[in-house]
């Protein structure tokens, strides 16, 4: 992100809500927009959430659920006549979204690739709702991307693994929000150009991470859960991370969740890539 923060704000001129009056019922399908919306002062338009919408502990517990991401009880939604649901391409499925388009429901379709996007759908979701009290806490989080990035910028980037699965191995390549989080930590994603298939997250070999010689590996706790085992594995491989005791556990939504929680994975991830001091 180049230039003063506060000009991105005016980029919601361009964006086409999906809805043409600030919506008063919502479900969300979510998890990170769920969070976003009570971060930002209108968790209260929320009818609905899916069973892993789990932050904010006290604002969700109230709210009716829905089943998971991809199996939402689409017949609870619909009789609750929202006039909105969000969902994001990658978490929900397609046919869902179509099924609340065939009942009359309006419907977002999120997708956030890189941080700038997930800085964009703050500013749009202040949009739609008509609600920019919290444009300062939005600019905010701006100015900690710029100052974030510009660290990172002093310093040659940390090769980073960061697997999502186990059976088989699954990371990320670089058409993915998690990849460029990372680069504006500090981190060079080893798998950025891993030859392009039909998925932006291709299944690997132990073999290709030692290949890629990562300095720092990060195990999340999800979308699947690694453990001290996962991490015992990897330590034995012939990597600088292994060699360097650089292999942590962190939590996974920091990676993954796109929207407020930005600001705390600005604040976590970057001292976990940070280069160890000499001495």
């Amino acid at each position: 992100m180049t230039g003063s923060p506060e000009p991105r704000s005016t980029h919601a001129y361009n964006f086409t809500s999906p809805v043409d009056h600030p919506p008063r019922r919502v479900v969300s399908l979510v998890p990170s927009v769920t969070e976003s919306l009570f971060d930002l002062q209108i968790g209260d338009r929320l009818v609905a959430v899916t069973d892993y919408c789990i932050h904010p502990q006290q604002g969700v517990a109230r709210l009716p659920k829905v089943g998971g991401t991809k199996t939402p009880d689409l017949e609870k939604i619909i009789a609750l006549r929202p006039d909105l649901v969000i969902l994001n391409r990658e978490e929900n499925r397609r046919e869902d979204a179509e099924r609340l388009q065939a009942a009359g429901i309006p419907i977002w379709v999120t997708h956030p690739r890189t941080v700038q996007d997930a800085l964009n759908l703050l500013w749009e979701i202040m949009h739609v709702f008509d609600a920019p009290a919290m444009a300062e806490q939005v600019r905010w989080i701006e100015r900690q991307v710029d100052w974030t990035a510009g660290v990172a910028r002093e310093s040659k980037p940390v090769r980073v693994f960061v697997p999502i699965w186990y059976d088989p191995w699954m990371t990320f390549d670089e058409h993915t929000y998690i990849h460029d989080l990372l680069r504006v930590c500090g981190g060079e994603n080893v798998f950025a150009d891993y030859p392009a298939g039909d998925t932006p997250y291709p299944h690997i070999t132990l073999d290709e991470i030692v290949a890629a010689q990562p300095e720092v590996i990060l195990l999340p706790d999800e979308p699947f859960a690694f453990s001290s085992e996962h991490a015992d594995l990897l330590s034995r491989l012939d990597v600088p991370a292994a060699r360097r005791g650089r292999i942590y556990p962190v939590e996974g939504s920091l990676l993954t969740w796109h929207g407020t929680r930005l600001a705390r994975a600005l604040r976590e991830i970057p001292p976990l890539l940070a280069q160890p001091e000499e001495g």
